[in-house]
């Protein structure tokens, strides 16, 4: 499934999203008891946003007896990939220089993610390399 496609998902939703990203795979009582932790919810409450999240096609399940278990359709990372990308056309007008800019500018680095970030950077344009000597063969 093109994670473009997804509809998107509501605060509660994300969050009960970082809890089956995180666990893999999980009930609604579990997420419950999760979120418990934090603020008081109901199980009904939570059943109902994973229904949803099934329906949006971000959530899939396999029964155990007569419990649902739960686990994400899509990966974390693909995920955050087009949060980022929406947040760079909207915020940035396209622009990841520009978002790299106020990265810099607003939040600062530590020595070891700008690092990091070097690094990413330098992988990047060898994949990039390597693809464009392969189109070519």
């Amino acid at each position: 499934m093109n994670d473009d496609s997804l509809a998107p998902l509501s605060e509660a939703q994300q969050e009960i999203m970082e809890i089956v990203w995180k666990r893999g795979e999980v009930s609604v009582n579990e997420v419950r008891d999760s979120l418990a932790k934090h603020r008081a919810i109901a199980r009904n409450t939570v059943q109902t946003l994973m229904t949803r999240m099934l329906e949006k096609g971000w959530l899939k399940y396999r029964t155990i007896g007569r419990a649902f278990l739960y686990s994400a359709v899509v990966p974390k990372k693909t995920s955050m990939g087009q949060k980022v990308k929406e947040l760079v056309d909207s915020a940035f007008g396209g622009s990841a220089e520009e978002l790299m800019s106020a990265l810099l500018d607003y939040r600062g680095l530590t020595k070891e993610e700008a690092d990091r970030i070097r690094a990413l950077i330098d992988a990047s344009e060898k994949d990039r390399d390597v693809s464009k000597r392969k189109g070519k063969s």
